[in-house]
């Protein structure tokens, strides 16, 4: 069910407003709601989901559907910890439903996928996007958000991604948020294995995974165990990040100690225990991945920069840290957006026909 902990909304806002201006809000609403806000987790005015929702309301009023999805997904930020920011997702969800029925620049469709997981299967909710009128015969790219920033929160970057490399966009969920019920654990990489193998029957056989933030992970996964064809990873954890004494950062440890189940606030070493077998050394050390993107901020906060240059010098692999700016570059979206949409189109035009 998740929980509540004790969070200084400031301190979110000091860190995210890059993120929320770059998604697309406006700046000024953005300082608004900011002034307006005191409380994580007061149920009232002045708390965090009451004045993101009133911005998003305001947003319904006026017809931009694609703001007020934005903003009820900033409502529900950063876990589903009490049943005010559980009724923000059902409200953006409603909102983002009316806004893909309507929109004609976007091919959508919803499936349910029901993938292997610990020995039987579990459904996971994706979002296949694609430019109108996209042939059946092109490649795959699986689309994965972060911790606390769900497919939902990132449809305009997905339907970007779409129309700027011509392939069909697969997004979901990473264990531990949003729709997908598994929790976040070293063995929830299977889930992600497991739409990787849907992904190639959905296209022309070929499949890339471009990841952001925990999503990185599991890019980095894909991409170094080479079951894909290509694999992006903006500012993905690999290593470092899991270190039993890695510091965390406005709320970390305890957004993903909701995505890892727990239902209290856990003692880092609670968290270190759950998470364990997540580094990702083990693959690291072999030499079989995919070509591979590994793009972040110099500047990230989260995820150690030694999680970027550790992939330097392995084969088929491009190395990017983007200076004077922070967690999946947010602050220079744009900049890293160009990167990864020119390294997916040399890759895509390059193995034409191949599959791996």
């Amino acid at each position: 069910m998740g929980y509540q902990w004790p969070l200084d909304p400031a301190i979110l806002f000091e860190e995210r407003s890059a993120q929320m201006t770059g998604g697309g809000l406006d700046a000024t609403d953005v300082a608004a709601v900011r002034s307006a806000t005191v409380d994580m987790w007061r149920d009232g005015d002045g708390g965090w989901v009451r004045e993101w929702s009133r911005l998003a309301e305001r947003y319904v009023a006026s017809g931009r559907l694609d703001l007020a999805a934005l903003a009820y997904g900033w409502a529900k930020f950063p876990s589903l910890a009490d049943d005010a920011k559980r009724t923000a997702l059902h409200r953006q969800a409603d909102v983002y439903a009316q806004m893909v029925a309507t929109d004609p620049k976007i091919e959508f469709e919803r499936r349910v996928l029901d993938v292997p997981f610990a020995g039987t299967t579990t459904p996971v909710p994706v979002h296949l996007l694609g430019a109108p009128g996209l042939a059946a015969d092109v490649p795959v790219i699986l689309a994965s958000g972060g911790v606390d920033t769900w497919k939902i929160d990132l449809h305009g970057t997905w339907a970007a991604l779409a129309h700027m490399t011509g392939a069909r966009v697969l997004a979901f969920d990473i264990p531990g948020t949003g729709e997908t019920l598994v929790p976040l654990s070293p063995g929830s990489v299977e889930v992600v294995d497991g739409l990787v193998s849907a992904a190639r029957g959905l296209g022309d056989g070929r499949v890339f995974h471009f990841g952001i933030s925990m999503g990185g992970y599991f890019a980095a996964a894909t991409g170094l165990k080479g079951t894909v064809d290509g694999a992006v990873v903006c500012g993905g954890p690999v290593e470092a990040a899991f270190a039993p004494d890695k510091e965390s950062h406005a709320g970390m440890a305890d957004i993903i100690g909701n995505a890892a189940g727990f239902d209290r606030s856990p003692a880092p070493a609670e968290l270190a225990q759950r998470l364990r077998g997540m580094s990702l050394r083990p693959l690291l050390d072999q030499d079989t991945n995919a070509p591979m993107l590994v793009i972040n901020g110099a500047d990230d906060i989260h995820v150690p920069q030694d999680d970027t240059v550790v992939f330097t010098g392995r084969h088929d692999t491009q190395v990017t840290l983007i200076p004077e700016t922070g967690h999946c570059a947010a602050s220079k979206f744009e900049e890293m957006a160009g990167n990864v949409i020119a390294w997916l189109n040399a890759r895509i035009a390059e193995n034409k026909g191949a599959v791996a």
